[in-house]
């Protein structure tokens, strides 16, 4: 018998869940605005970060939607998707990071060898100030995954190429799942810690000196070890 270890459910899983049986059964409809997340901590009797979970994962499902300064709504869903409880799919993508893997690699080693080579000098002070942002993180997760996305993104900006821009942005929710995995690991170990934020810099210091090749070799390093990292928590 092929059998598979039982894992523990998670609150923020079961809280997604619950918004799932909610869109299910019509309580919750496309274009309805959620209370706040301090609100609906004390409705479910949760934490406020098993809310943000909850909602991250609903949001990269394409289920809600958080416009800024006006908090966070129903989209148009198709109930045929709601099959499978927000825990699986969630597993089911991490299946696929190989693929996302692939899929950043092709664009941000190519947007950091523009960037190195397209880069106005005020396009450093964000990805400059995003590198920052990182290393006060201090194992606030929220706060590093925000940073560690506004880092990338601001790399493809500095690109100069619109295109390539809107497909960074077309993927960033994937993304940001990504990069919270490997940041939920890595806080664990401080040497891991302190060397995805060194990867970071070896970027930045590869843009800066207008070295495409270092840059873009860089780049390739740090997503290699992300994947290798995340890899080793699938297995």
């Amino acid at each position: 018998m092929d059998i598979k270890p039982i894992k523990t459910r998670k609150i923020y899983e079961e809280v997604s869940d619950s918004f799932i049986e909610m869109l299910k059964s019509g309580e919750l409809q496309p274009g309805d605005k959620l209370d706040s997340v301090e609100q609906l901590a004390k409705s479910f009797d949760v934490s406020r970060s098993a809310i943000r979970e909850a909602l991250s994962g609903l949001r990269a499902m394409g289920i809600v939607e958080m416009r800024q300064g006006e908090g966070t709504y129903i989209k148009e869903f198709d109930a045929s998707k709601f099959s499978l409880p927000v825990a699986t799919a969630l597993i089911m993508k991490r299946d696929d990071i190989k693929e996302l893997s692939e899929v950043r690699k092709i664009l941000e080693v190519g947007a950091v060898e523009l960037a190195a080579q397209n880069h106005l000098p005020h396009e450093l002070e964000p990805i400059e100030k995003a590198l920052m942002d990182m290393k006060g993180a201090k194992g606030r997760g929220d706060v590093g995954e925000k940073a560690d996305l506004d880092f990338h993104l601001a790399i493809a900006k500095a690109s100069h190429n619109d295109m390539l821009i809107n497909l960074m942005s077309s993927v960033s929710d994937i993304m940001v799942e990504s990069m919270r995995e490997t940041r939920r690991l890595v806080l664990y170990s401080e040497e891991k810690s302190q060397q995805l934020y060194k990867e970071h810099e070896q970027i930045v210091a590869g843009i800066k000196s207008r070295n495409p090749d270092g840059a873009k070799d860089a780049m390739l390093n740090h997503l290699v070890g992300v994947e290798r990292v995340i890899a080793e928590y699938i297995d």
